[in-house]
C-alpha cells in the first residue's frame, strides 16, 4: 500500500534551499517585542508592561496614558503604533478557518514560511463528527500560526470560524460551515476554538473569533446582496437556530472574539444593535473578549443601508452597541467628532479599547521579547511537519461520505482494478481541493496523484473546468473509461460556482458534467465510481438512479491531501466513516424557494417547505448523517432510563408561565448537572475493521414548536470486524431536549421523548418536580 503525499511544493525543493530557509527561519524568528521592549528603558518600567500585575490593572494605566487622538487610531484593524509608549502597530486580522490563510492582510507567506498545513475545508471535517478531531486540527493550526507570529509573518488574533448556520443549499459560503445542524456547529466551534486558544488558563495562545453573528447565510442571490439585505427572522428561529452556535462557541468554547455581520436582522444593522451585542453576546452570554465588524461593516450600514443621517452617529451607534474594534477605518475617522458632538462619552471608547487590549495581553503581546514567552520556540521547523501533514491526510479521510455503494462496487480490488481511468474536471485538481478562506498548502496530492499510488492510470479531463460548457473532450474521456478496469469520475463544483459574494442559482452539476458520467458510464467496461468535490449539496438523483454507476463519494474539498484521502478510501485502506453534515435536496426544493425567506419551520398554508432535517418534510437525494460503511454497525441500547425527573427550582410565576403547554421554561430548572446517561453497543456484523460515527437524535413529545427530531449527541468507536463496543453517551437535559417557543422561550417538554441511534430506539419520560419556592 501506497499513500505517501505526493508533492509538488516545498516538499520537492532541494535539500540546501530548505536548510537555507530554515537558517532563515531562526534568524526570522527573533521577532521585536510589541511592547514593552526590555532595552527601552523608557518603556519597559511603565506599569502596563509588568506581568506580575493582573492584566486589568494593566489596561487601566495603558488607557490612562493614551491620548483621544491615540485612542480612535486603535478602534481599526490596522491600528496604528504609539512610538512615545513603546508600541507598535498591529494588524488585527488575520484568518485560520481551516489552516493559516493568507486571505487577511495580518498573514503573510514566502522567506522561511512558503506555506502551512491545508486542512479539508470546514464542511468536510464536519462531517466527521469528530469533536476531538476538531481541536486536534486547532492545536496544529495554532502551532504554525504562533510559530509565523514569532518569524514576524502572521498576527495572533484570527477571524475564525465561520459558524453560522448553512440553512440554505445554493449558500456559497456554506462550505465554510459546520452545516445545518446547530449543535453539530455549536460542538465544532467549541472544539475548534479550545484547539486554537489552547488551556493556559486566561491566557491565548492565539485568539479565535467566531463569526458572522447573526441570521447571515445570503452572500449575492437574485439581485439580493448581503449589503443590503434585512433577514427578517422569528424570536424562535434566533432562538433556535441561528443563535445557539454562537452560544456555544463562547460559553463552551470560551472564544476571545465574535464578529457582527453585514446584514440587518429585523431592520438594524447587527453592528449597531445593542440587543445582540451588549445585551446578548456580552450580557447575557458572557463574552471574554472583543466584538469586532465584518470588514467595512460600519461604512455599509452608514453608506449602503443609510441607518444614520451622519457617519458620527454611525460611529457612536457602533460602539455604544458594543461593538469594540471595525475592521476598517470608518471608526478612527469618525469617532473623536462623535465625542466631541456629544454623541458619544469618551468612556464608551474606553471601554472598547479594554476589551481588546485586555485580549492583546492574554496573548502576551505586553509581555516584552516573544522567545520568552510559552510559545516563543516556535518557528519554521513547526510549520508543515510530517505530523501535521499526516494529520490533514487523517482528516481527508475521515470527512469522506460513501453515499451509495451498488453492489457493492467499492471498495475496488488491487487485484482486478489495476488500470483505472481517472475522468473529470476535478480529477487532478489541487488548489480546488483547499476551498476558500485558505492559504498556501505545503503540497497537494491531486485525486490522480493518490490513485496513481494504487494502479496504473489513464487521465482524461472531460471536461476543460467545472463549467463543462461543451463535448470536445468527452470522446478521450470516453475511450479511456473502455479501457480501464475501472472508472472514477472526479465532478462537482469550486470557487467559480460557489464562494463568498456567489451564491448558486441550482443544484444540479454544472454544464454538462451530467451528460460525460452518464455517457462514460454507458462505455466503462469495469465499475464507475463517481466522486464529488464540493462545499453545498448536488442533486445526483441520475447517478444515485443509474445502475452502471457503482458508487458515489462526497469528498466535499478535502484539503492538501486530499487525493490520498480519496484513494484509501478507494481501494479500502480506509473504511469510510463521514456522514453528511447536510441534507441534499432535489433541484426542485429551491426552484420555488427564495433565499432571503428566514423561516426554518415549513408552513404548508403558504406552500412553504421549511428547511434544514429538523423541519423539512419533502423528499430529499440523501438525508443530513447519511453515510455508509464497507462494514455493518448494529446498535444496541445496553442501559438507559425510561422516567427522569426535572428540578424546578420553584415556581417565581403562575404555574402556567413555568409549565406552559406541557412544556417547562429552562429557566425554571436546575439545569446544572441534569443529564441522560446511555450506554450504546455496537457491534461490528461485518468482516472489515471501522470506525462508526454515532449520530443520537430525539424526537420530542408533538407540538407546535417541536421539531421532527433533532440531534442531541454524537460520539465516534472504532470496532473490529465482528467485535462489540460499548460506548457511553450523556446527554445535558436543558440544552438539548428543549424545544422553543414562539416567543422564543426555551422549554423543556414533559413527556415521551424518543432517542433514535440507527435502527435502535428507546422512550424516555421527563417528568417535572417542584423542589420549592423561589424568593423573589
Amino acid at each position: 500500500m501506497k499513500t505517501g503525499i505526493a508533492t509538488t511544493t516545498m516538499a520537492s525543493l532541494p535539500q540546501t534551499i530548505i536548510l537555507f530557509l530554515l537558517l532563515l527561519g531562526a534568524f526570522a524568528q527573533a521577532r521585536d517585542p510589541f511592547a514593552c521592549d526590555s532595552k527601552d528603558a523608557k518603556t519597559s518600567s511603565l506599569p502596563f508592561c509588568k506581568v506580575s500585575m493582573p492584566i486589568p490593572n494593566r489596561v487601566t494605566d495603558l488607557l490612562g496614558r493614551l491620548t483621544m487622538q491615540e485612542k480612535v487610531r486603535l478602534l481599526v484593524n490596522n491600528a496604528a503604533a504609539v512610538p512615545r509608549l513603546g508600541i507598535k502597530g498591529y494588524e488585527w486580522w488575520s484568518e485560520a478557518l481551516h489552516g493559516v490563510s493568507n486571505v487577511g492582510p495580518g498573514t503573510k507567506f514566502g522567506g522561511a514560511f512558503p506555506g502551512a498545513t491545508s486542512f479539508p475545508q470546514v464542511i468536510s471535517t464536519a462531517a466527521s463528527f469528530n469533536a476531538t478531531l476538531w481541536e486536534a486540527i486547532g492545536r496544529v493550526v495554532s502551532d504554525e500560526a504562533r510559530a509565523m507570529y514569532n518569524g514576524g509573518a502572521a498576527g495572533l488574533t484570527y477571524w475564525s470560524p465561520n459558524v453560522n448556520i448553512f440553512r440554505d443549499p445554493r449558500w456559497g459560503r456554506g462550505q465554510e460551515t459546520p452545516g445545518e445542524d446547530p449543535v453539530l456547529a455549536g460542538t465544532y466551534a467549541a472544539s475548534y476554538v479550545k484547539g486554537l486558544q489552547g488551556n493556559n488558563g486566561d491566557r491565548l495562545k492565539v485568539a479565535a473569533c467566531c463569526k458572522h453573528f447573526t441570521a447571515y447565510d445570503l452572500d449575492n442571490w437574485n439581485g439580493v446582496d448581503r449589503f443590503h439585505f434585512n433577514a427578517k427572522v422569528s424570536k424562535q428561529d434566533i432562538e433556535d437556530t441561528f443563535d445557539v452556535p454562537f452560544k456555544m462557541c463562547v460559553q463552551d468554547g470560551n472564544v476571545a472574539s465574535v464578529m457582527c455581520s453585514y446584514n440587518q436582522v429585523n431592520g438594524v444593522p447587527t453592528c449597531a444593535d445593542p440587543n445582540l451585542l451588549k445585551r446578548t453576546i456580552r450580557g447575557q452570554w458572557n463574552l471574554n473578549g472583543y466584538i469586532v465588524s465584518d470588514c467595512d461593516s460600519v461604512g455599509v450600514f452608514y453608506n449602503t443601508q443609510h441607518y444614520t443621517s451622519t457617519p458620527e452617529e454611525a460611529a457612536a451607534d457602533a460602539i455604544k452597541a458594543g461593538l469594540d474594534l471595525d475592521c476598517g477605518p470608518f471608526l478612527a475617522q469618525y469617532t473623536e467628532n462623535a465625542v466631541t458632538r456629544g454623541l458619544l462619552k469618551e468612556a464608551d471608547v474606553n471601554s472598547a479599547l479594554a476589551n481588546t487590549l485586555t485580549v492583546q495581553m492574554r496573548l502576551g503581546m505586553f509581555d516584552g521579547e516573544p522567545s520568552a514567552q510559552p510559545f516563543g520556540n516556535l518557528g519554521p521547523k513547526d510549520v508543515c511537519t510530517p505530523a501535521h501533514q499526516e494529520l490533514a491526510l487523517e482528516a481527508a479521510r475521515q470527512g469522506i461520505v460513501l453515499l451509495n455503494n451498488r453492489g457493492p462496487s467499492l471498495p475496488l480490488s488491487h487485484l482486478r482494478h489495476r488500470t483505472v481511468a481517472v475522468i473529470g474536471p476535478n480529477s487532478n485538481a489541487t488548489v480546488t481541493m483547499i476551498g476558500n478562506y485558505a492559504g498556501v498548502a505545503c503540497a497537494y496530492t491531486s485525486p490522480l496523484q493518490g490513485i496513481g499510488n494504487y494502479a496504473k492510470t489513464i487521465h482524461q479531463m472531460g471536461c476543460a473546468d467545472v463549467a463543462c460548457n461543451d463535448d470536445k473532450l468527452f470522446s478521450g474521456a470516453i475511450n479511456a473509461a473502455r479501457q480501464a478496469e475501472a472508472t472514477v469520475l472526479v465532478m462537482g463544483l469550486d470557487q467559480s460556482i460557489e464562494a463568498e459574494f456567489r451564491d448558486r442559482t441550482g443544484l444540479l452539476l454544472p454544464g454538462r458534467q451530467q451528460e460525460l458520467v452518464s455517457k462514460v458510464a454507458m462505455a466503462s467496461k469495469g465499475p464507475t465510481i463517481l466522486v464529488l468535490m464540493s462545499g453545498g449539496p448536488i442533486d445526483v438523483s441520475f447517478a444515485k438512479n443509474d445502475p452502471r454507476i457503482g458508487a458515489i463519494l462526497w469528498a466535499g474539498y478535502p484539503g492538501q491531501a486530499g487525493g490520498a484521502a480519496i484513494a484509501d478510501v478507494l481501494y479500502g485502506t480506509t473504511n469510510p466513516e463521514g456522514k453528511l453534515p447536510m441534507t441534499w435536496y432535489p433541484q426542485e426544493y429551491v426552484s420555488n424557494l427564495p433565499m432571503t425567506d428566514m423561516a426554518m419551520r415549513s408552513s404548508p398554508n403558504r406552500n412553504y417547505p421549511g428547511r434544514t432535517y429538523k423541519f423539512y418534510k419533502g423528499p430529499v437525494v440523501y438525508p443530513f448523517g447519511h453515510g455508509l460503511s464497507y462494514t455493518n454497525f448494529v446498535h444496541t441500547i445496553a442501559s438507559a432510563p425510561k422516567v427522569v425527573t426535572v428540578p424546578l427550582d420553584g415556581h417565581r410565576h403562575s404555574g402556567n408561565a413555568t409549565i406552559s403547554g406541557k412544556a417547562i421554561k429552562v429557566n425554571h430548572v436546575r439545569c446544572n448537572k441534569l443529564s441522560v446517561g446511555l450506554q450504546v453497543d455496537v457491534k461490528n456484523t461485518g468482516s472489515k475493521e471501522g470506525t462508526h460515527t454515532m449520530l443520537v437524535f430525539s424526537k420530542p413529545p408533538a407540538g407546535h414548536w417541536a421539531p421532527q427530531k433533532q440531534l442531541v449527541a454524537f460520539a465516534k468507536v472504532h470496532v473490529p470486524a465482528r467485535s462489540q463496543r460499548r460506548v457511553g453517551i450523556n446527554i445535558h437535559v436543558c440544552k438539548f431536549l428543549s424545544v422553543v417557543d414562539r416567543s422564543g422561550v426555551r422549554r423543556i417538554p414533559t413527556g415521551v421523548h424518543n432517542l433514535h441511534i440507527g435502527g435502535a430506539k428507546h422512550s424516555l419520560s421527563l417528568q417535572p418536580v417542584t423542589l420549592g419556592v423561589i424568593k423573589s
